[in-house]
């Protein structure tokens, strides 16, 4: 198995968890039960994805490097949710914060 197998199936369940957190956003006048019902439901699928992405991960990075591939996935999968689902504009300065994050995943993996 490649290291690539557990990054694509975190980017996956990244998809799924922006549905899941964030996709109730578009439709703010359904009842609050059944968004965390439906959220819930979505959460389901992306746990499908995530734990055997974290088991098969580990085989070619550490737990803190598998945290931060995900966390930089996150921020790549929620700001095009954000601007193609959601609608809303991506400021400069939010680019600029994920930058800085990127700069902490650097260090993480970089071999001192």
């Amino acid at each position: 198995m490649k290291p690539l197998v557990p990054i694509a199936l975190l980017t996956l369940a990244n998809v799924f968890m922006m549905f899941a957190w964030y996709g109730h956003l578009k439709f703010k006048s359904a009842p609050l039960c059944i968004v965390i019902v439906v959220s819930w439901s979505i959460a389901f699928f992306e746990y499908c994805l995530q734990v055997p992405a974290n088991r098969l991960g580990n085989q070619y990075f550490s737990t803190a490097q598998l945290k931060t591939i995900q966390e930089v996935i996150t921020l790549v999968v929620f700001a095009l949710f954000s601007v193609l689902y959601l609608r809303e504009e991506f400021k400069w300065n939010y680019a600029v914060g994920f930058a800085f994050i990127a700069l902490g995943a650097f260090f993480v993996f970089k071999k001192f």
